[in-house]
């Protein structure tokens, strides 16, 4: 049995052989003409784990075969950032790939801007986090961000097909692969743990002719082998996806239960707290605005209070959150208007609502017939907001719920037939 796990062995060299992320690495795109022309700037991947973050900064090096430095946030620090620097001030070119960027602190980040800065290193980052909080502003500014999407079913399935058919250890196996639904949902789409998963089901299962790899046959393999809970990556995503859906269908109880095995886990507070602040407005918004504020500030008194007593504050709003009325509609009334601005482009703002602080504005007719709001009854004057074309288009539709039920009934009051309240 080889001792190089099989999703390593699968780990693709070429921009050709890279499933998944065709945005970003597809003929023509810009990464591709980036690295096709030898000019890459200092980056950051952003994505969930196993889709490629890793493979495609080794990848780019090989590519341009230049020297090529990997470090690790979670077991690195300053010292190994310096020394690294040292060497690429010997060398040309040099690349540093640095995984889960997103947990360097202020200090190790800060070690690394001269060196971006000065172009002694091209800096490639990894992050599953939001690089707008976990990256300091002033390394971010100095890098491109690329955002890595989630695997498609069609390139997991690609992929199972290709571990079979091209890896030399699994070809010494017969492997019919009868379902893949268990492989797919375990993995989650990480690419990783699919593939090891898929080498455990193999290698641990007793044939002696053709193996039929069932959804039942890999249940019980990863039952036996289940993980814990592990915050750098295994199930972090699985527990967190049930947390944020257990607040989401209100079910106070089970929303607690899966915050307390994160935070038996030793889970980063703050990463909690962002989450429920982010479906405090995606999955109550304005059916309870409360549910906002509170989210806010659990996120500041956890910062303020740390393990173990932010625990309590979790709980609180966790439970909150999950017995709150709830309302998708701001989230799919910003969705409208992006596909709006998508589809139309950037329409003129009519003249009568644009800013007019100079003489030629106001001769241009900047701002000319604007009815200011308050000098009308009921602090409300009809007229046009929107680009002329897209005159009377509803891109907020109040949820079915007692608070945004007032504000819909206040909207009819106002715009009475025009948008459909």
């Amino acid at each position: 049995m080889a001792t190089t796990p099989l999703a390593e062995r699968m780990r693709p060299s070429k921009l050709d052989e890279l499933v998944g992320q065709e945005h970003l690495t597809g003929e023509g795109s810009i990464l591709r003409t980036a690295i096709e022309t030898g000019n890459i700037p200092s980056m950051i991947f952003w994505g969930p784990p196993g889709v490629g973050k890793t493979t495609i900064a080794n990848i780019i090096a090989h590519t341009l075969k230049v020297p090529f430095y990997q470090l690790s946030a979670i077991s690195s620090g300053v010292k190994d950032v310096r020394e690294v620097i040292d060497a690429a001030r010997q060398q040309a070119g040099v690349i540093l790939f640095i995984d889960e960027i997103h947990r360097f602190n202020k200090g190790q980040q800060d070690a690394l801007l001269g060196a971006v800065e000065k172009g002694v290193i091209t800096l490639i980052g990894a992050t599953t986090e939001n690089p707008s909080f976990e990256v300091i502003s002033a390394l971010l500014s100095r890098c491109q961000v690329y955002v890595l999407k989630p695997l498609q079913e069609k390139d997991l399935i690609k992929l199972l097909h290709e571990a079979i058919t091209k890896d030399e250890i699994l070809q010494q196996y017969k492997i019919d692969l009868k379902e893949t639904s268990a492989l797919l949902n375990i993995s989650g789409g990480d690419a990783r743990k699919l593939f090891n998963l898929l080498e455990l089901v193999v290698t641990s299962s007793k044939v002696s002719d053709t193996l039929e790899v069932s959804d039942t046959l890999v249940m019980d393999v990863a039952q036996k082998r289940i993980a814990v809970y592990d915050k750098q990556g295994e199930q972090h995503y699985d527990i967190i996806s049930a947390f944020i859906k257990s607040m989401r269908g209100s079910d106070p109880n089970a929303a607690v239960y899966w915050l307390a095995r994160m935070i038996e886990g030793g889970e980063d507070v703050k990463f909690i707290a962002r989450r429920m602040v982010i479906l405090a407005s995606e999955d109550i918004g304005n059916a309870n605005p409360n549910a906002l504020l509170l989210a806010n500030a659990t996120f500041d008194a956890v910062n303020k209070i740390g393990h173990p007593e932010a625990m309590i504050i979790l709980s609180q709003c966790a439970t909150y959150l999950a017995s709150s009325s709830k309302s998708n509609s701001a989230v799919a009334a910003i969705g409208s208007a992006m596909s709006a601005v998508s589809q139309h482009g950037d329409l003129p703002v009519p003249l009568h609502i644009r800013n007019a602080p100079t003489r030629l504005m106001k001769d241009l007719d900047y701002g000319k017939g604007y009815k200011y709001s308050h000098a009308y009854e009921g602090n409300f004057s009809e007229q046009e907001y929107l680009p002329e074309s897209l005159s009377g288009t509803k891109f907020y539709e109040p949820g079915n719920n007692a608070r945004e039920e007032e504000l819909r009934k206040f909207l009819r009051s106002l715009w009475k037939e025009k948008y459909g309240y």
